[in-house]
């Protein structure tokens, strides 16, 4: 099988949750077939909820979808370093392998902060692949911020 990044469809995501005001993160879900299960930004001011990031709500809908609380042999990708909270997520979904962009070194949770991922209470560690699109989604969230301090 050819590898096909779906980071794009995920920094799409990303700059419609700038649209929004919210946080520029976008998620998606692919399954083992390839083929997109869900997608979305965050909304955590939108749907005023803290655990509202893009990729709580991509596993969300992709597990509803599916019926099912796991996503075994599912990708994730996502536009920035997923937090603590987000990883632990990823691991009980047992997302098979997870896309980022841009690190996170005030807020990561995989190779920054907590290492989420190297704790034996994590139940299942994801193969990782970061930088995917990491220029990209860097100038989006440095656009963002930048607008929010002028």
């Amino acid at each position: 099988m050819v590898f096909r990044s779906h980071m794009e469809t995920a920094l799409a995501e990303a700059r419609a949750a700038a649209g929004r005001g919210e946080v520029p993160v976008g998620a998606v879900i692919v399954s083992p077939s390839g083929e997109v299960v869900a997608q979305a930004g965050n909304r955590t001011r939108e749907l005023s909820d803290p655990t509202a990031h893009a990729e709580i709500l991509a596993i969300r809908a992709a597990c509803a979808a599916l019926g099912s609380e796991r996503l075994p042999g599912h990708d994730l990708y996502v536009t920035l370093e997923p937090c603590p909270m987000c990883a632990s997520v990823i691991s009980q979904a047992r997302i098979a392998r997870l896309y980022y962009g841009a690190a996170d070194p005030k807020s990561g949770g995989i190779a920054q902060g907590p290492r989420v991922f190297s704790h034996p209470q994590s139940h299942h560690v994801p193969d990782v692949y970061d930088g995917i699109g990491a220029d990209q989604a860097e100038a989006l969230l440095k656009s963002f911020f930048a607008d929010r301090r002028s």
